[in-house]
């Protein structure tokens, strides 16, 4: 029987077929990652849609979105080490950290000092802030304690107590400018344009600001762009319009990354047409006797028939040397 060819899904129009995958946007400034989901939401008729880590309003860059039963996917890669470019503005701080906020007045470290930097002073500084670190939570952040959002007690004049996070600065580097190492701003501030490699949860506006006071001089962030997430590069991100323009030409699947692919940085094992209806129906598989030494207990495994689909992601008994299918992503 021939097979009627698929109208494009558009903003009119209903979902023609199951969007089940991830999405790299490239994330507008000026707009939350939850109003990017709702803008995806609306452009693919998807209902079912979530991202891996935010990303502030002002920021701009990566923002993985997973579509349809790939949603389930999303604690896999929450905890992806995360990489940024920078502008760091030396000169004042903000009640926020970054450029949205009011510039403070008022500055805490003992003696305020003047605006001639040097290079070896800063690269000293930023190299005191590689590796495991802790860091405050801003009050400025979506982070939930007792159930509120710091942000909404911040915007009513209330400030907590935070308990410090550790988090991993892998790197922390300045980039070339073509204006010189440090270039001088109108208003007598200084911009450094910095890279930054970092375990995901760091705050990089505490990061901008912990280099101020080290400095000894106060410091935000001016502008923040992600430019990987874990194995999603911003070369391979998208536009919000871009999408659009995909979804009306019925040309989405070429940038929707499959589930398995999606998750290559995990290992794999392929499953037998017995072992993949045991895992349809959440019922643990033996592994086989051959199974990677370096599998550590509680280790995600990529469950695959053997079209290469992905069925389920497993978690390793190390004792029993099973893999319970913790995640059935078919259904």
């Amino acid at each position: 029987m021939e097979t009627q060819k698929q109208s494009p899904i558009g903003e009119g129009q209903s979902k023609m077929f199951p969007v089940n995958g991830a999405l790299i946007i490239d994330k507008p400034a000026g707009i939350t990652s939850h109003d990017v989901v709702a803008r995806v939401r609306k452009i693919v008729r998807e209902r079912r849609i979530g991202h891996t880590g935010t990303l502030d309003p002002f920021a701009t860059g990566v923002l993985v979105l997973l579509l349809g039963r790939a949603t389930r996917l999303a604690q896999f890669l929450s905890g992806a080490e995360k990489e940024y470019e920078a502008v760091i503005r030396l000169g004042y701080a903000t009640e926020t950290g970054d450029a949205t906020g009011n510039r403070v007045t008022h500055f805490t470290t003992e003696a305020p000092r003047n605006t001639e930097f040097h290079r070896e002073e800063i690269e000293a500084a930023m190299a005191s802030l590689r590796g495991e670190i802790e860091q405050i939570p801003p009050m400025y952040s979506a982070k939930k304690i007792a159930g509120k959002k710091l942000y909404e007690l911040a915007r009513r004049g209330e400030q907590i107590e935070r308990a410090a996070v550790r988090v991993n600065i892998k790197t922390f580097d300045s980039l070339p400018e073509r204006d010189g190492f440090l270039p001088q701003n109108q208003d007598d501030t200084h911009d450094l344009h910095v890279r930054i490699v970092c375990s995901a949860g760091t705050y990089v506006r505490t990061l901008a600001e912990d280099l101020g006071e080290r400095l000894g001089v106060g410091a935000h962030l001016a502008d923040l762009r992600r430019t990987r997430a874990g194995e999603f590069c911003i070369t391979k991100a998208i536009t919000l319009e871009q999408l659009d323009a995909l979804v009306t030409s019925d040309s989405i699947e070429d940038m929707l990354i499959p589930p398995d692919a999606a998750l290559s940085h995990l290992p794999a094992i392929e499953l037998n047409a017995d072992e993949a209806t045991r895992a349809l129906h959440g019922v643990d598989v033996p592994t086989d006797p051959a199974t990677p030494s370096d599998w550590v207990p509680n280790q995600p495994v990529r469950m695959r028939n053997a079209e290469g689909e992905l069925m389920a992601v497993g978690v390793y008994d190390s004792q029993r040397k099973l893999l319970h299918p913790a995640v059935v992503l078919v259904s």
